[in-house]
């Protein structure tokens, strides 16, 4: 029928631990790389074939063996304790109270500080000398010695407390109304407006003039030098003469001015014209 419902479907089989996770193959051993076996290996069969693993060769399709010698199927790995207490009846029926042991005597150290005062007074200075002193007293410390508290015991008030002090409670009302805040903030204003004080104050203080603020307001006077002339070019006068005498120099500016017609030039000093 159409409407028929199959059987109930089988569950997937659960594989066991030892499926999953199987134990470790055992070592190899010589019967398995004779002639004709799987693992058949070529020439004489030695221990070193199944022994050293840069030898062995891998199986195909196999985990790699070890090549170590286990022992054999009936060896149990790790520590077997043999109980010898008796389990727990033995625990519930007999209660074992632990005995008290004497103290163990104790070598006290040696009271380097009275052996050497002792050896002071004797009259010893040298090393060598103290050396034999302690061997011959030997001075160890006393048990009221060693401890502190028997010498000195600690001074405490009456009305101390021990351990640590509680906490005070969360101020939740401050927090709540941002009171840190408004603090942090107060003391900033304080902090900016001394800062301003400061500043005002120093602005107030009077400049010290130096003396390069005194020249830059008032620069000394240049004292202007007349240009360098030659020394035979200063006796002659305010004019250069290059002519012998005053007669020719007369008669030069003669020649020159009856030549002005015929030169070229604004000053009459050029070439002379053509015809």
């Amino acid at each position: 029928m159409a409407g028929a419902t199959s059987g109930p479907k089988e569950l997937p089989r659960r594989r066991s631990a030892s499926q999953t996770c199987p134990p470790p193959r055992r070592p190899r051993t010589l019967a398995e790389v004779q002639p004709g076996s799987e693992n058949e290996r070529l020439g004489v069969a030695r221990d070193s074939l199944v022994q050293n693993p840069l030898i062995a060769k891998a199986e195909l399709g196999k985990p790699r063996r070890s090549c170590y010698t286990l022992p054999g199927y009936d060896f149990a790995y790790g520590l077997y304790l043999h109980g010898a207490d008796g389990g727990v009846p033995e625990a519930i029926g007999h209660w074992h109270s632990m005995k008290p042991r004497p103290p163990s005597p104790r070598e006290m150290p040696r009271n380097y500080i009275a052996m050497n005062r002792g050896a002071l007074k004797a009259g010893y200075v040298t090393a060598h000398e103290y050396n034999l002193y302690r061997q011959l007293k030997d001075i160890r410390c006393n048990e009221d010695n060693e401890s502190r508290f028997k010498r000195a015991p600690p001074k405490v008030p009456p009305d101390m407390t021990y351990g640590i002090l509680a906490r005070p409670s969360t101020p939740f009302f401050d927090l709540l109304q941002h009171r840190y805040k408004e603090v942090w903030m107060e003391q900033q204003r304080v902090i900016a407006m001394a800062q301003q004080v400061g500043k005002k104050k120093l602005q107030k203080r009077k400049v010290y003039e130096t003396r390069t603020t005194l020249l830059r307001k008032q620069p000394p006077p240049v004292k202007l030098n007349s240009l360098w002339h030659m020394p035979h070019f200063q006796k002659v006068g305010p004019h250069l003469s290059t002519f012998p005498d005053r007669d020719a120099h007369k008669k030069a500016f003669s020649v020159y001015r009856s030549e002005i017609p015929v030169r070229c030039g604004l000053l009459a000093q050029g070439i002379y014209t053509a015809a």
